[in-house]
């Protein structure tokens, strides 16, 4: 008698035709399969379960059958250990890591250490800790900004089953402590600006046994009173102690731990999100399946290490043995790392791709009206080449884009977006001036990254691409904000992920896990999505973090942020509503710069910048400028801002206005500024500030 499984698997096959050329990348639709006939595919639809009938659950055309778990060509890869191990026979001579940062301090040019010789090092650390009584599953914490040391160390977990947990640099110390209690953290490494920290607290921390610190010497570290059972060594010399009492590797199987990383969020006390080696593995192999890396590109790394995006490119770097050059550390240096590395893959999110958009805009429009003009000609010459798929003019490039590549070194082959949506136009506008591909993906530290991703040949933007090879994606009702799978044209509701990337659940936390892990495996990731023709993914709301104005409108506050982000002055946006106000108000940090300028060009006398926010004229001017951006952009009536107040000190994580991935903390930003909104809201009542135009 024939299994359920086999009876699904046959259901499946008659919606496809089998490929009669080799050559062919994908599985064609079968004209049976209805709607799914036309256009080209990027997923094909399966039934959740076959005696409903219901076809709701979306795979990637490029694995149809069976979600992927492991690399195509390299199935024996199973863990991260795994995975380092192959990078270090293949490409064992090949450059890795790269830094600029001298040891005594000054910056020169890139210093590399090669696949090999991180080998070599990942050992000795490894077996220094082994030295030291950690046992396998051991948890051990790195507290430090992106460096060639964050990898080593990451890899020395893996190859002896320790389990990394990432401590945010930007958590601060309270955060820090609970984390390290939460996860009974036994090893810290750290570098001496956050030893600091660790040491003023090291009394809440009794599970810790040694701190390591990178880039201290053993003669200028503190002496620790023997009573609190802490050995505090240099980096270098715990290197030493595992050359001298090498240990063997204590490889991990895959489905074991490894690694906890906490997810700030927007409200609560962090949570330890509980990832295997298979998880990690598998979510990487599926990208592999649409991005390819070679050993002779060059990766920068500056995204935080503590974030899964980052994470998830140097696991795909290893794999393909890039070399990875670390940024100094300091953002503001960003521009000068990239010149002097000249990297061919950028990952990045949309709040720096916004600012790089924002100053390319500002410069043409202030270099003089034949520089503007020629911009214009070129910039839309070579739109209608990229998105037709013609090859453009190389005169443009030699004559405008050339100088605008140059800012990210001049040889980017790929640039990635992902941690918020990137508005259509600037993507648009991105892969006209850079001339290459553009994607941009879309995941959660919950599913090890990547739920789905554009691929390099899709030309249409405004969404985030097809599933992951290594998941299946579905979308349920929330009928209290009418999404419907049911909806026309396009089936709609939030999005649900299954498969082996997503997590084991989170640490020491039963009843939170189980509010978004279903029965049958679903993460339920609280995004609102809707599918597009062809099997493309939209997210176009939040669940969770919508709010309802007086008159009964729901907002999206994320969204209208991000197009405001585009306007020149803006450099962060705080939107707020409540139910009981009819309109929305906004705090934004301005681009210094373009105010100061628009100040001078109106013959406005300031002292500092904090008294030109306060000019209403200056408040007129951006509120103005975000009124032509909403326009532009078809924000609904009751979307556009009606007030705002304008400050100078950004929002960052530090003063508590932004999680570790820059998203907006909106409690502690209504908090926050809780002032500013009382005083617009007070001013709005007294008059009636809404042009006729936005009703």
């Amino acid at each position: 008698m024939e299994s359920r499984t086999e009876r699904r698997i046959r259901a499946i096959q008659g919606h496809l035709v089998p490929a009669t050329d080799e050559s062919l990348l994908r599985i064609s639709a079968n004209p049976t399969a209805g709607e799914f006939l036309n256009g080209q595919r990027y997923s094909v639809v399966l039934p959740e379960k076959l005696e409903t009938g219901k076809w709701n659950v979306y795979r990637s055309t490029l694995s149809p059958l069976k979600l992927v778990n492991s690399f195509p060509d390299h199935a024996e890869i199973v863990t991260l250990h795994d995975n380092f191990l192959h990078a270090v026979e293949t490409f064992q001579d090949y450059k890795y890591l790269g830094t600029r940062i001298r040891i005594d301090g000054t910056i020169g040019e890139y210093k590399w250490m090669t696949y090999g010789e991180a080998g070599t090092a990942r050992s000795a650390l490894g077996s220094g800790l082994r030295h030291y009584g950690l046992q396998p599953g051991a948890c051990v914490g790195v507290y430090f900004i992106n460096r060639p040391e964050w990898l080593v160390v990451d890899h020395a977990c893996s190859a002896y089953s320790f389990i990394s947990v990432p401590l945010y640099d930007t958590l601060g110390p309270d955060a820090v402590t609970y984390i390290v209690n939460h996860a009974d953290v036994q090893a810290i490494f750290c570098v001496t600006s956050t030893l600091n920290n660790l040491l003023s607290f090291l009394s809440e921390i009794p599970s810790v046994r040694v701190i390591v610190v990178v880039g201290g010497i053993d003669e200028h570290l503190p002496s620790l009173p023997s009573k609190s059972g802490v050995t505090l060594i240099s980096y270098s010399k715990l290197l030493g102690q595992g050359r001298s009492n090498t240990h063997p590797f204590c490889p991990p199987k895959p489905e074991d731990v490894a690694t906890i990383c906490y997810t700030s969020g927007t409200t609560g006390t962090p949570k330890g999100v509980v990832l295997s080696h298979r998880n990690m593995i598998a979510s990487v192999a599926g990208m592999t399946h649409s991005v390819k890396f070679h050993p002779s590109d060059i990766y920068i790394s500056y995204l935080p290490l503590a974030h899964i995006y980052e994470r998830s490119y140097q696991i795909l770097s290893v794999y393909f043995g890039v070399a990875v050059g670390f940024y100094q550390g300091d953002n503001m240096k960003l521009m000068d790392d990239l010149a002097a590395l000249r990297p061919t893959i950028f990952a990045s999110v949309p709040r720096l791709y916004n600012r790089i958009y924002a100053g390319i805009i500002n410069a043409v429009k202030t270099s003089g009206v034949l520089k503007e003009r020629l911009f214009n000609a070129a910039y839309n010459s070579k739109k209608q080449a990229v998105m037709s798929g013609r090859k453009p003019s190389p005169m443009w490039d030699r004559l405008v884009f050339n100088k605008i590549k140059d800012k990210l070194g001049g040889r980017v082959r790929l640039m990635s977006s992902g941690a918020s949506p990137l508005s259509p136009d600037v993507m648009e506008f991105l892969r006209v001036c850079f001339g290459c591909p553009v994607i941009e993906g879309y995941g959660m530290t919950e599913t090890s990254c990547v739920i789905s991703s554009m691929e390099e040949s899709d030309t249409l933007t405004g969404h985030v691409g097809s599933p992951n090879p290594a998941c299946e994606i579905k979308l349920v009702d929330v009928p209290e904000m009418n999404y419907t799978s049911e909806d026309l044209p396009h089936p709609r509701g939030e999005i649900c992920v299954r498969g082996p990337i997503v997590f084991q659940g989170y640490y020491k936390d039963e009843v939170q896990t189980r509010e978004v892990i279903d029965d049958e495996g679903w993460l339920h990731t609280g995004d609102i999505g809707l599918w597009l023709p062809g099997g493309r993914l939209k997210i176009i709301d939040r669940k969770k973090n919508i709010f309802k104005l007086a008159q009964g409108e729901y907002i999206a506050p994320e969204k209208i942020e991000n197009v405001y982000a585009k306007c020149k002055f803006v450099a962060q946006c705080f939107v707020y509503g409540d139910s009981l106000n009819s309109s929305l108000v906004a705090v934004v940090c301005v681009e210094p710069d373009v105010l100061k300028d628009w100040a001078t060009s109106e013959g406005i006398k300031y002292e500092d910048l904090g008294q030109l926010c306060n000019d209403p004229r200056a408040r007129a001017a951006v509120l103005a400028e975000m009124d032509a951006v909403g326009k532009e952009a078809q924000l609904r009536g009751f979307e556009f801002v009606k007030a705002v107040t304008l400050v100078v000190e950004p929002f960052t994580s530090e003063n508590g206005l932004l999680t570790p991935t820059f998203k907006i903390k909106r409690p502690q930003a209504k908090a926050y500024f809780a002032k500013a909104i009382s005083d617009m809201y007070a001013e709005l009542s007294t008059s009636d500030p809404t042009p006729q135009s936005m009703l």
